[in-house]
C-alpha cells in the first residue's frame, strides 16, 4: 500500500472518528436551549423545564451522551447513574452547571464508577411533572466507553 493510500485511509478514519464523537457533544448542547417556567407544588416555587421542538423531537430516540459519573446521596448505584456533561467540579449539584447539564442514565447492566469520561446510549425520556426525578432520562442505557 503506498504512503497516499495509507495518509489518505487516516484522514478518512479521523475524519469519522471525529463526527461520531461529535454526536454526543451535539446532544447536551441540544438538551442545554431548555427554557422554565415558574410553578407551585405543596413546598413552593419550582422551575418547570419547558422543552422546545429540538429538545421533543429527540423524546423516545436513542441517543448517545457522554460525561462524568456524579455520586449521589453519598452512594454510587451502578444501574442508576447520574451523568454530567461537566466534570465534578463544575456540575449542577456541586458547581456552575445547570440542571440541563445533567441527566438520570438507567443502565441495563451495572457499571463500575469511574471518574474518567464515559460515554453511554439509550432512550431518551423527558421529564416535566416529577420533581423527584431529573428532566432528562436515558433509559435502557449501555455503556459504550470506560
Amino acid at each position: 500500500m503506498s504512503i497516499k493510500k495509507i495518509g489518505l485511509s487516516f484522514l478518512f478514519l479521523l475524519f469519522i472518528g471525529s463526527t461520531w464523537a461529535q454526536s454526543s457533544q451535539n446532544v447536551w448542547r441540544d438538551l442545554s436551549e431548555v427554557t422554565y417556567k415558574i410553578g407551585q407544588d405543596e413546598f413552593g416555587e419550582l422551575y418547570i423545564p419547558v422543552f422546545g421542538d429540538k429538545i421533543k423531537n429527540l423524546e423516545g430516540k436513542t441517543v448517545e451522551a457522554d460525561g462524568y459519573i456524579i455520586p449521589f446521596e453519598g452512594m454510587f448505584k451502578p444501574e442508576h447513574i447520574i451523568l454530567s456533561s461537566l466534570p465534578l467540579a463544575e456540575c449542577f449539584f456541586c458547581g456552575s452547571g445547570g440542571p440541563e447539564t445533567v441527566m438520570e442514565v438507567l443502565m441495563k447492566n451495572p457499571i463500575k464508577y469511574t471518574s474518567k469520561r464515559v460515554k453511554v446510549r439509550g432512550t431518551l425520556t423527558l421529564n416535566d411533572s416529577d420533581p423527584e426525578k431529573l428532566m432528562y432520562i436515558l433509559k435502557n442505557a449501555e455503556l459504550l466507553t470506560n
